[in-house]
């Protein structure tokens, strides 16, 4: 994300960071709602909205068919993935 979006949104680096980081260590392991109420620092819903949406954007994180927020690490392999419709990537 670049400093121009985050200006625009609202979102400082240090908490992107700090949400992506958190996503990459427990990638699979909790839904949205389950992901904001674990990180280790509070963030506001809607900054924590703005980042996720970010991050789905930028090819950093994924949803899976199950609910589970995912760390995508590899933007070729989430780019063949959101073409199928039976794993509903978003």
């Amino acid at each position: 994300m670049t400093t121009t979006a985050q200006a625009s949104t609202g979102i400082d680096a240090e908490t992107l960071q700090m949400v992506e980081a958190f996503i990459r260590e427990h990638s699979g392991e909790y839904d949205r709602d389950e992901l904001w109420q674990a990180l280790p620092r509070p963030v506001p819903a809607d900054m924590f909205a703005a980042i996720l949406d970010a991050l789905m954007a930028s090819v950093h994180a994924g949803i899976d068919a199950a609910g589970m927020v995912c760390h995508i690490y590899n933007p070729a392999l989430a780019q063949r993935l959101r073409s199928r419709p039976d794993l509903r990537i978003r």
